[in-house]
């Protein structure tokens, strides 16, 4: 159901093994984890416009699509139609300015959106769910000012994470409250930051001001990510050729070392530029998969010439290549992955979306691409046995 979410959470969830499903993924819980978790919201964004939220996603034992009550209670989708018909309204009337409430999340994979003012609008497909898409001009949610965060809660404990790889908008933090009573938390701005990330975008040459959207009354809603400035114009789709270019020259002749497990430091694979693909191969010297040059498409959503498949070989090699182009540190270090931040974004040439969002967190931690989670540098809490949930929701400042 949600690409971005399965490719993130899977990654969290299976730090030991690379597979999808997120069932069967992560250490095994020091206690039983409950059929349903307290969600503490708090609203600290200091707005008065009422506050909705949602909780919709899919069960992990039957993968049947759905939402959850402000008890936690499953609804499954009724069936969609084509055209597209209104889903049931999944809503759940979220706490004021200055208030907090409480919902139970059950078993689930999926998203927590939240949206000031005005309800979102779902419609339901023969295949499911359709989510806001406001890249596109006549997404009904375009004028909306929204967010969400992704989580999956299993039998093995819960992973919950804020995330910006669609969209940059209105600033939240998550938390959870461990078996022993801590607390972690992640997912804050800096004071200023959120304005501090647009007045970035804007003051950076080669279109990147093009993926803020505000909205006709001069409320600034969001900065879409570069995958969907270079799907809908507002980037060139050149806007990376220059680095992927010398990317290529520079290992058709010198050797990338790809170490992508980092309990697993024996293993290794190289790759070397030839006949336009940069093939790797294994310490026997046997070719076990090859990339084409990729365009800033293929780079900005980690997909495409850089497909990332969930094995054990082709997407760990793939997920270091996608983080060394965000994060520019494919032609100053040959042994990747490159996981000591100072280092990140210092082309000329490099995502400026990641970079501004990451220079603005209080813990230089987030998910502004969809394998962040390379090297540790995502926002994102887990536990085994989670006591408490936490969303807060920060001011638009």
């Amino acid at each position: 159901m949600l690409r971005t979410l399965r490719s993130r959470l899977a990654a969290a969830a299976g730090a030991a093994a690379l597979v999808g499903t997120l069932l069967t993924l992560g250490p095994p819980a020091q206690a039983a984890v409950p059929a349903s978790v307290p969600l503490k919201i708090t609203n600290n964004s200091g707005r008065g416009e009422p506050l909705y939220v949602y909780n919709l996603g899919t069960l992990l034992t039957t993968g049947q699509q759905g939402w959850a009550d402000a008890n936690g209670t499953f609804h499954a989708w009724p069936a969609g139609g084509n055209p597209p018909t209104p889903a049931p309204d999944a809503s759940i009337t979220g706490p004021a300015a200055g208030r907090s409430a409480t919902i139970r999340i059950p078993k689930f994979s999926g998203r927590i959106y939240f949206s000031y003012g005005q309800k979102l609008v779902f419609r339901l497909t023969t295949g499911g769910l359709v989510q806001p898409a406001v890249q596109n001009p006549a997404d009904p949610n375009r004028n909306i000012l929204f967010n969400w965060s992704e989580y999956t809660l299993n039998d093995a404990g819960l992973w919950l994470n804020s995330t910006q790889v669609d969209m940059f908008s209105a600033p939240y933090s998550v938390g959870v409250q461990r078996a022993d009573g801590s607390t972690v938390s992640t997912g804050r701005l800096k004071a200023g930051g959120y304005n501090g990330v647009f007045d970035a975008l804007r003051g950076q040459a080669g279109g990147w001001a093009n993926l803020i959207q505000t909205r006709s009354d001069g409320t600034v809603l969001r900065a879409l990510s570069p995958l969907y400035g270079v799907e809908t114009g507002a980037l060139p789709r050149t806007v990376l050729d220059d680095y992927i270019n010398r990317v290529w020259q520079k290992y058709t002749t010198s050797t990338l070392t790809v170490t992508p497990f980092a309990d697993q430091p024996g293993t290794k694979y190289y790759g070397r530029v030839s006949g336009g693909v940069m093939n790797f191969t294994n310490g026997s010297g046997a070719v076990v998969t090859g990339f084409q040059k990729p365009d800033a498409d293929s780079v900005f959503g980690c997909h495409r010439l850089l497909d990332a498949p969930n094995d054990a070989v082709r997407g760990p090699i793939s997920r270091t290549l996608c983080a060394g182009f965000h994060r520019s540190t494919l032609l100053v270090n040959p042994n990747q992955p490159d996981t000591t931040s100072a280092g990140f974004y210092q082309d000329a040439v490099t995502d400026h979306y990641a970079r501004a969002i990451h220079a603005q967190m209080a813990d230089g931690k987030a998910y502004a691409f969809a394998f962040d989670d390379v090297g540790h540098h995502e926002s994102l809490v887990h536990d085994g046995s989670p006591l408490q949930a936490y969303l807060t929701l920060d001011p638009l400042s």
